[in-house]
């Protein structure tokens, strides 16, 4: 039944009530989930649908096929299709509610049929409103996740080693390519001083970004003999792995920009580890920025990881100041997130992980910090995000359109 329905002309279809509520009550005991969508993002996508027209035009017609021409076909050709098939399923969920209406005899068939359709239409709503939104700058890259612990003593070490675990778990889940390339285990051999593991997965940035920050962790540890519960912290910070081969973003140094010093790797390792000059420590001085490797007991690869872990930072240094400069011209003010908040607390007492930024609660800390779990707390993350982005877009476009009319 509702692979039948046709689109309608997306002019009607903006001014449908039924966009705006999809889904209503349709009896004392079904219910169907409401979704929204602002008409002012509606027209934004039937413009997008109008510039793909306008560009396999140009392109059909023309041999020169530039890099930008393509970014933005691809661009163009993804958020479109979303558009339509978003059209297509309000139609059928319009075309049912029209048949509710107007044959009562298929009430209960097609009460069933817009219970079904629901979660559907919900799922490409917010699909459409995040592909209308502008692409975070790193959105398709893979990540570097660097992690250190915070307060706690040697509970804040074991923390750490369990959120490094819990990434590593959470990239087999995936089945996305990893590697830890920076692990220092404290000397005690309880925890870790500090680690670094690279997503080789594109577009891993964009859900894992959302780590970087203090998480904070309430357990009783293993080493206490009175059962006292602990509050320890680690800290994360999540950075964009630049590709050697993007040269909008790969950069090469002066030789006055950094210093490289070599000297004997510390800590657990083995005699070959304390007797070698194999450790490489890589100062960008204009920034002050520091990276320490000594993983390897080769020089050279200490320092190839060095480099990338630099450009990581200082693309993501870089991306930080510009969301900032653009936040102060927007609203006159610079208004920066502080790392120093915890963003996340893992009580293991009522088993239950707490994001503290959209509010979400997960009661399964084992789920979790074994990966598998650990998508539902991204998502709730990325939905606020985008309910926040939509808005701020709409009013951007309701502001342009009124100083056009």
């Amino acid at each position: 039944m509702l692979g039948r329905c046709l689109i309608r002309n997306s002019q009607y279809l903006l001014g449908a009530k039924s966009l705006l509520t999809y889904c209503r009550p349709l009896s004392d005991k079904s219910y169907v989930a409401t979704e929204s969508i602002s008409p002012t993002l509606l027209k934004k996508a039937s413009r997008l649908s109008s510039q793909l027209k306008d560009l396999e035009s140009k392109l059909s017609s023309s041999d020169e096929f530039s890099y930008q021409d393509s970014r933005d076909y691809s661009l163009l050709v993804s958020t479109v299709e979303t558009y339509n098939e978003f059209l297509r399923e309000t139609e059928n969920v319009e075309e049912l509610q029209r048949m509710l209406h107007e044959d009562p005899s298929l009430k209960e068939e097609i009460e069933s049929e817009l219970t079904q359709a629901a979660p559907k239409l919900k799922r490409l709503t917010s699909k459409l409103k995040t592909k209308l939104l502008p692409p975070h700058e790193f959105a398709d890259k893979p990540c570097i996740l660097e992690l250190r612990p915070g307060i706690g003593g040697s509970e804040a070490n074991l923390f750490t080693e369990d959120l490094l675990s819990m990434y590593e778990k959470y990239a087999q889940h995936h089945r996305w390519s990893y590697e830890i390339i920076s692990r220092n285990p404290h000397p005690s051999g309880n925890g870790l001083v500090d680690a670094a593991i690279v997503i080789n997965e594109p577009g891993s940035y964009n859900r894992l970004r959302f780590e970087a920050g203090v998480h904070r962790v309430q357990r009783v540890p293993a080493t206490e003999s009175k059962g006292r519960t602990h509050t320890s912290t680690a800290a994360v910070v999540v950075l964009p792995k630049i590709d050697e081969d993007d040269t909008s973003l790969n950069r090469t140094f002066l030789p006055d920009d950094i210093r490289i010093d070599v000297m004997r790797a510390s800590g657990s390792g083995g005699q070959h580890v304390n007797t070698t000059e194999s450790a490489v420590r890589v100062t960008h001085i204009p920034s002050g920025i520091v990276v320490l490797i000594q993983d390897e007991r080769s020089q050279h690869k200490n320092k190839a990881k060095a480099l990338t872990i630099l450009k990581a930072r200082l693309a993501e240094k870089e991306r930080v100041e510009k969301e900032e400069k653009e936040l102060a011209e927007r609203k006159g003010q610079v208004s920066s997130t502080d790392r120093s908040d915890k963003i996340r607390t893992y009580n293991f007492s009522q088993n239950r992980i707490t994001d503290h930024r959209c509010g979400y609660s997960l009661h399964n800390v084992e789920g979790c910090l074994n990966g598998y779990k650990l998508d539902e707390i991204i998502d709730a993350l990325l939905d606020k995000e985008t309910a926040e982005k939509s808005d701020e877009l709409v009013k951007q476009l309701e502001t342009k359109e009124g100083i056009l009319n």
